[in-house]
């Protein structure tokens, strides 16, 4: 079977990509059990906890991701490099990642058969 990759390197709400690339994750995962997510850059600050969308008038998907467990999506990876430039902590997400080094990116996206950019 396929490995499917979702990698999401893009801020939210300023586009919406983000929110159609976890739609889209989620509805994968109805046809494959072999799929992994991977934040890096500014993809990182989708995972934040409390984000507050009224004023901007975008619709918060962050809670969405809970929803990868459920769907059973357990590899989820984030760069270490990405949450130390921005100031993130692992506490400050919303789900559990494995938070991982550039080159152990390189490593698991070396291994995907399709990779899926949002």
């Amino acid at each position: 079977m396929n490995r499917l990759i979702y990698v999401f390197q893009h801020a939210p709400h300023g586009r919406s990509s983000g929110r159609e690339g976890v739609d889209a994750l989620l509805a994968a995962s109805a046809y494959s059990e072999n799929i992994a997510v991977v934040f890096i850059g500014d993809g990182v600050l989708q995972l934040l906890q409390g984000q507050e969308t009224d004023e901007i008038l975008s619709k918060n998907y962050a809670p969405m991701l809970k929803l990868l467990d459920l769907y059973d999506i357990d590899q989820v990876f984030v760069s270490q490099r990405a949450l130390t430039q921005r100031g993130v902590t692992q506490d400050d997400l919303i789900i559990p990642v494995t938070v991982v080094l550039d080159d152990t990116l390189t490593e698991i996206l070396h291994q995907a058969d399709k990779i899926l950019s949002f």
